[in-house]
């Protein structure tokens, strides 16, 4: 009955329900990222440099022939040297389902080149300027429903894949925080005294620091020269380090009540080893209490990561991530010529807001008379 009146609770939660949909949605495209999205994630062609969002038409010369695109006419302005581009109605190229590109593997498994739609072979045409000899590539069939970026890497394609970093280092980041949080917080919550004081001036020393120095302070230590995948483990155990401080004075504050609760008075004068019944009664009873904790702490760290990354500091080429992303829109001009550009941003925004929605949730099914808000003040 208890738990049927909880899940109720969640479910009459509009903004909770909003923000679930929201994250099935972004961790699905995540995990097929590799199918949904019409390019890989190094694919560039430089005649789609900066390349604005490609118009989806359903009319050819009077006829209804369904979805397609018109190739674009690369040209520089004289004027603003912009890279400017003009579609040339001549052909139509229809939008495919199931076709063939990029190879990937699925799952990091198996081997699959069949995306979710695409032009299929209308990849680039290659015209002959007249009396000259020589081939001009003057006329591209680019399929960027987002708009391209300064390589003509396809913004939806990218954004797909920088998905599963910025996603991923959040949940994995909050994961490590709240492990380290909960251990941490029991043991200075149930043994008290000495130890107790100074896990808490430790605690009170870190979160002392401003957090942005902080990060961009540990995100140095990580040598630039590491593979991506070292560098994306590296920005995870540094966000998860500055993470675990809120989340051990929580746990610390209902292990304090605990501690004096019949059953572990019991379990005391039976004999138990401490750090059984810490595993045994202390971190089960707060279990409720750190799923509200840990769903409201992804958004700080899907934050944490972007900001490490737009900033230089995280996830390096070949691999992607929103905050990557988001580094190319940092000027003025390139937000006013290139308004795509900003699209990670909104995700980033989604994402954080879906999070925040679905721990509100969380937090009033779980946690009604507001615990952890108290523990946390």
């Amino acid at each position: 009955m208890k738990r049927d009146r909880r899940l109720t609770s969640f479910l009459k939660h509009k903004l909770g329900r909003v923000g679930l949909v929201c994250l099935a949605v972004l961790y699905f495209g995540a995990i097929f990222a590799d199918f949904i999205a019409p390019y890989g994630m190094k694919d560039s062609n430089e005649l789609a440099a900066y390349a604005a969002p490609t118009t989806l038409h359903w009319i050819h010369e009077g006829r209804f022939i369904g979805p397609f695109v018109y190739a674009k006419r690369q040209s520089r302005n004289p004027d603003t040297f912009r890279l400017e581009y003009r579609e040339d109605e001549s052909v139509a190229y229809p939008l495919r389902f199931f076709v063939k590109g990029s190879p990937y593997k699925l799952f990091g498994l198996i081997n699959v080149d069949i995306h979710l739609f695409g032009l299929g072979d209308a990849k680039l045409i290659i015209e002959a300027d007249e009396g000259s000899g020589e081939e001009a590539r003057t006329h591209a069939v680019p399929l960027n429903i987002w708009g391209g970026d300064q390589f003509g890497r396809d913004v939806f394609s990218r954004i797909l894949h920088g998905s599963r970093v910025s996603l991923s280092a959040g949940l994995i980041g909050t994961a490590l925080s709240v492990v380290i949080g909960a251990i941490v917080g029991a043991i200075s919550g149930y043994f008290g005294g000495v130890l107790d004081t100074l896990i808490q001036r430790f605690i009170e020393i870190l979160r002392s620091f401003p957090r942005i120095p902080l990060w961009l302070a540990l995100a140095v230590i990580i040598p630039p020269t590491w593979p991506s995948t070292y560098l994306y483990f590296g920005i995870v155990i540094v966000l998860s380090f500055i993470g675990w401080m809120g989340v051990a004075r929580v746990v610390r504050g209902m292990a304090l009540s605990l501690r004096e609760k019949e059953y572990v008075l019991a379990a005391k004068s039976a004999g138990v080893k401490p750090f059984k019944i810490i595993r045994a009664h202390i971190i089960p009873n707060v279990a409720s209490y750190l799923i509200v904790v840990s769903t409201l702490s992804v958004p700080g760290m899907i934050l944490g990561e972007s900001t490490i990354s737009f900033l230089g500091l995280g996830i390096k080429e070949p691999m992607t991530s929103w905050g990557l992303l988001l580094k190319q829109a940092q000027s003025i001009s390139a937000i006013q010529s290139y308004p795509w550009l900003m699209l990670p941003g909104l995700f980033i925004m989604i994402a954080v807001l879906s999070f925040n929605f679905v721990g509100d949730a969380f937090r009033d099914a779980l946690d009604p008379n507001g615990t952890v808000e108290k523990l946390e003040a």
